[in-house]
């Protein structure tokens, strides 16, 4: 059996549908810790178009499991609707009558974007031999595609979580390409608690037996256990214990007895079912290797701490934490406005916990909005 036989749509190959991914390579790239890709291929998406003093663009950067659909309906290609639906259009907080939006999968990802379900260059998927890569590394990625776009300097690069993470990397990186950049429910450095909660995850899915220590699609048969425990750990992270109190209790899952073998409460038929999501539409092998670019992420490395990182951008700073967030609290918001003046606050108010971020789409809408008023060049 091969990687085209396997009964999964979680990673996306070259000759499936590509939806309205397009597609591009920006060449070799040497990595952080060490190491390099010989050729590394992105899928990204665009909406609007690019002005001609090409001033007027806006990066979007997907979470953990997210990717370039930000926006638009299930297709071919497309297994999910866009992560964010409600943001991008005309009219909408990222307006595409006056931006030129654009999205990408992330290095390392299993949309389009060359990561461990890619073919290696001699033709076996990379699987275990996929190296280690960073935030940085991701953010190196995306300025060449930017490059290849035309674009010099973003009007905004935007991002919750993990992407919240390559947003503000993009500040300190290259603090002269960004004129606005916005942090949503992330942080300028993984924290021990982050880097706490990711360990069982990667724990369960390389302890999965079909997980073959990353070489399993030859296989015939993905880690779907390891990665289904994964998705439960984390979701119970992204969500807020009052939330699951209000909605779940100790109901039992109808027809169920939890109290006797076998039977379940309803909050964990929830988590059950949260889990076969992640497995149809995601790589465990993706998910290793971007919680731990996630684990890696501190701005301050190498540049004489967070402040004097931070210090480096001098265009719009936004940081929005959410209230009810209790893997990236609020605190990690207040500490980069503390550490680099100037720095605008804004707070999304949610009883989702982490995934506000995602849900409370019309409060993020009125801080991107804002953030983006005004001349951008």
């Amino acid at each position: 059996m091969t990687i085209t036989d396997l009964p999964t749509a979680a990673f996306w190959r070259p000759g499936d549908p590509p939806g309205r991914r397009q597609l591009t390579s920006v060449g070799p790239v040497l990595l952080e810790l060490g190491g390099s890709l010989p050729d590394v291929t992105v899928a990204y998406e665009t909406w609007g178009v690019l002005n001609e003093a090409r001033d007027n663009a806006v990066l979007v950067e997907h979470a953990l499991t997210g990717d370039s659909h930000v926006e638009g309906p299930v297709g071919d290609g497309h297994p999910t609707p866009g992560w964010w639906d409600g943001l991008i259009g005309p009219g909408r907080p990222l307006d595409t009558d006056r931006f030129f939006v654009v999205a990408s999968n992330v290095l390392g990802g299993c949309q389009g974007t060359t990561g461990p379900s890619s073919d290696a260059p001699d033709g076996v998927p990379w699987g275990s031999r996929f190296p280690a890569i960073t935030i940085r590394d991701q953010v190196t990625v995306e300025a060449r595609l930017s490059d290849q776009l035309g674009v010099s300097r973003w009007a905004g690069v935007l991002g919750g979580s993990m992407g919240g993470m390559r947003a503000v990397e993009w500040a300190t990186s290259h603090p002269d390409r960004v004129a606005t950049c916005i942090v949503l429910a992330s942080t300028a450095y993984a924290t021990a608690d982050q880097i706490a909660w990711c360990q069982p995850q990667l724990l369960a899915i390389r302890s999965d037996p079909h997980f073959h220590g990353g070489d399993y699609y030859a296989h015939g048969v993905v880690p779907s256990d390891g990665l289904g425990i994964a998705r439960r750990i984390a979701h119970v992270t992204y969500r807020h214990e009052g939330e699951l109190a209000e909605r779940f209790g100790r109901v039992a899952q109808p027809g169920e007895e939890p109290l006797r073998r076998g039977g379940r409460f309803a909050v964990e038929s929830y988590l059950d079912h949260h889990a076969g999501k992640l497995g149809a539409r995601f790589d465990a092998n993706s998910y290793v290797v971007l919680s731990e670019a996630m684990n890696s992420h501190d701005v301050g490395r190498g540049r004489g701490g967070v402040a004097a990182a931070l210090a480096a951008f001098t265009g719009r700073l936004v940081v929005a934490g959410v209230d009810t967030d209790r893997l990236y609290p609020e605190r990690l918001s207040d500490e980069i406005a503390a550490l680099r003046p100037g720095t605008i606050q804004r707070r999304v108010t949610s009883r989702f916990g982490h995934d506000g971020f995602l849900i409370e789409i019309e409060r993020v809408g009125e801080i991107i909005r804002d953030a983006l008023a005004g001349p951008h060049g």
